[in-house]
């Protein structure tokens, strides 16, 4: 499905961790929308609320402040040229505040996942006329976005993030075109509990863009869905991902639930989570949950408005 704007071609084992954020939330998205749809604590979505903000999709959104979470950058529908470097706030209660005015460079198709505890990172993109980009910024644990941080690894837009072990991040995947060429992506870069960007790790799995990622199992994190070329010809997978709570990012999952692009994910209940809305031919609203030890189920009938190209992240 075309939505006429630039997507080139664009969210283990071990012991016993503590518990996150009891629920979670789905926002904004394409086209121009910016409605929102909370998560319950057992993976329940709620019907649309009203919107707070700038409508735009392709932005990112994580958790700060240990139960609090920020949505931020993005492109402007039908994104003539209008990348956005806006952040809203989201309280512990689910609430999303006005426009904060941005800070650092302007993209969309980025990711983002906390860190620490209890701060947060938006990571790569992609700018018209410059390309991917590696470029991060940080997210104090009271949600104050940094300036630039010169980039790590190979710029790309389109990625991933998730947390894994507790306090570190992972980018997974994504796309580049050096020279003109599309390249899809399978490569990952881990996070420290200071916020910093490691180097490229080699890839492992199908290479995709436009997927999702979140944490789950207290510890561990999970990859999954996307656009890949794998297959000699660019497709809608469903195949995931999982992250071990040492950052390993393992072998393709054969995949559950409809294959689709555009989407995004968000943890849920302390240790579970949730891949939500998205693109087959058309924009969907059908959601999959995951377990606590990173399985995930068929299809859920959706709620709200059908969408793509989102953010998600929990709360509380």
């Amino acid at each position: 499905m075309s939505f006429g704007y630039q997507v080139l071609g664009f969210g283990g084992s071990g012991t016993a961790a503590s518990t996150g954020n009891d629920n979670g939330i789905f926002g904004y998205g394409y086209d121009s929308y910016n409605q929102t749809n909370l998560v319950t604590n057992v993976g329940v979505v709620g019907t649309d609320v009203t919107g707070v903000g700038t409508a735009r999709g392709m932005g990112a959104a994580c958790e700060y402040g240990g139960d609090k979470a920020i949505f931020g950058y993005g492109n402007g529908y039908p994104g003539a040229g209008s990348y956005i470097s806006m952040t809203n706030l989201v309280s512990n209660a689910g609430v999303v505040a006005t426009d904060t005015t941005g800070v650092g460079t302007g993209r969309n198709s980025l990711a983002a996942c906390d860190y620490g505890g209890d701060k947060g990172i938006f990571a790569f993109g992609y700018i018209a006329g410059t390309g991917a980009v590696g470029m991060s910024n940080l997210v104090s644990n009271v949600g104050v976005v940094a300036s630039d941080v010169a980039a790590v690894g190979t710029a790309r837009d389109s990625p991933a993030a998730c947390e894994y072990g507790e306090d570190k991040g992972i980018f997974g995947f994504g796309h580049h075109a050096p020279g003109g060429s599309p390249t899809y992506l399978s490569i990952t870069s881990l996070v420290s509990n200071l916020g910093v960007i490691g180097a490229d790790v080699a890839g492992v799995g199908t290479r995709k863009k436009i997927l999702g990622g979140c944490s789950y199992g207290g510890d561990k994190g999970i990859f999954g869905y996307g656009y890949s070329d794998s297959s000699g010809s660019p497709a809608n997978v469903s195949t995931t991902n999982l992250i071990s709570n040492t950052g390993v990012c393992g072998s393709d999952v054969s995949g559950v639930g409809t294959a689709r692009r555009q989407l995004t994910a968000t943890q849920y209940g302390g240790d579970k989570g949730i891949f939500g809305y998205g693109v087959t031919s058309s924009v969907v609203n059908m959601t999959n949950l995951v377990t606590n030890v990173g399985v995930v189920g068929t299809d859920v009938t959706g709620v709200g408005t059908a969408r793509g190209d989102l953010m998600a992240c929990s709360y509380n």
